[in-house]
């Protein structure tokens, strides 16, 4: 019996672990542990994904809470070292440690497997923005710096691992494991009621998503954000799930008025997997500073506007849908007006974001762990 220990803490950890557990789970060789630590601890950004996803509970909640990323990160390390050093009951160890993407409790959980001499696999290794001042950034160099499977998503992950000098034997090109969450609920999204309860028509609007420092912590920059959506709302409704932090921005550098000029322009809370991918997956066009929805966007076919200067997923933009934006407002309005105006590039699905990563992953893990391959 391998012994997983798999962590999430966050929204998009969510969507990559749900088809991994269910994989595991369903493995008899394998006995895997969920611990969530609660890096997200708002309901509306954490309780409702596992509902939604089919995910059962936690087997571990460490409710560390929010924080500077010094002390989130630091309780999250201290939590996890006692969840590794217990092991999973009845006197067995943990065989391997479970990560995926990029957030604190990736980096913390596997820093904790690291200093206790546990094999650490990170699903979605090997992406690099080239931007160091996102956390994210750091996090996905140190979590990939100490794993020894690194399971890959587009080819670009495979050249950045190699160049950092890691071992070819190390690296499986396995493919986007958010697809295989898109594919399975993308036919209930479909079926949800959202768009009737806002009054939108598939195909004509459109979806935004901000929370990153970069667009949301200056006023300026902000302002001049609502004030394009303002502009583009008169042409096409914009529906607006609004993280806590964008909220919070807004109110503090008293934005209300911009908004409340544009009527089209509509604010809503977070929303649950399956509403969002609702609006998401039959919009005319998503803006966004999201990671995982630029690679949903691209396997949807939908136009996405990066509010980003980079992307550590360089395939959404050559192969897939997605344009990087950055702070360019002028070019915003250009990208707006091609979508109106059916002038926006075509994108394809990239090799391997077919859904079926989790079962590759176990392949992985099986040959990993010297068990034999299962047909």
């Amino acid at each position: 019996m391998i012994h997983l220990c798999c962590v999430v803490g966050a929204r998009p950890n969510f969507m990559k672990m749900a088809p991994l557990l269910r994989a595991m789970d369903a493995d008899a060789d394998f006995q895997a542990t969920l611990v969530h630590t609660g890096q997200h601890y708002d309901p509306s950004l954490s309780d409702v994904f596992f509902q939604e996803l089919g995910m059962r509970a936690p087997d571990v909640h460490l409710n560390v809470g929010s924080g500077k990323q010094g002390e989130q990160t630091a309780r999250i390390l201290e939590g996890m070292e006692k969840v590794l050093e217990a092991g999973p009951g009845g006197g067995a160890k943990f065989d391997r440690l479970i990560v995926v993407g990029d957030v604190n409790s990736t980096m913390a959980a596997s820093l904790a497997a690291a200093k206790l001499c546990i094999p650490i696999a990170h699903v979605e290794a090997g992406l690099r923005s080239g931007d160091r001042t996102m956390p994210e950034e750091i996090n996905r160099l140190v979590t990939d710096a100490i794993s020894d499977l690194l399971l890959v998503s587009e080819p670009s992950g495979i050249e950045n691992l190699k160049r950092e000098g890691h071992p070819d034997d190390h690296i499986v090109h396995v493919g986007n494991i958010m697809i295989d969450t898109l594919n399975v609920q993308l036919p209930l999204a479909r079926g949800r009621s959202i768009l009737k309860e806002h009054g939108l028509t598939p195909g004509q609007y459109g979806v935004v998503t901000l929370h990153r420092p970069a667009n949301v912590d200056e006023k300026d920059s902000l302002s001049k954000l609502i004030e394009v959506f303002s502009e583009v709302s008169q042409r096409m409704p914009l529906i607006f799930p609004i993280h806590p932090r964008t909220r919070a921005r807004i109110e503090s550098f008293g934005l209300n008025s911009q908004l409340e000029a544009a009527p089209q322009l509509r604010l809503t809370p977070p929303l649950g997997y399956l509403d969002f991918l609702a609006l998401t997956s039959q919009a005319k066009v998503i803006v966004t500073d999201s990671g995982g929805l630029q690679e949903e966007s691209t396997v949807l076919g939908v136009p996405c506007l990066t509010m980003r200067p980079n992307t550590e997923r360089p395939t959404t933009v050559t192969v897939g849908t997605s344009t990087l934006i950055g702070s360019d407002f002028k070019l915003l309005r250009e990208e707006f007006q091609k979508v109106l105006g059916g002038q926006y590039k075509r994108g394809r699905i990239p090799d391997f974001w077919d859904g079926q990563t989790a079962g590759r992953v176990m392949l992985a893990l099986r040959k990993c762990h010297g068990l034999p391959s299962r047909g």
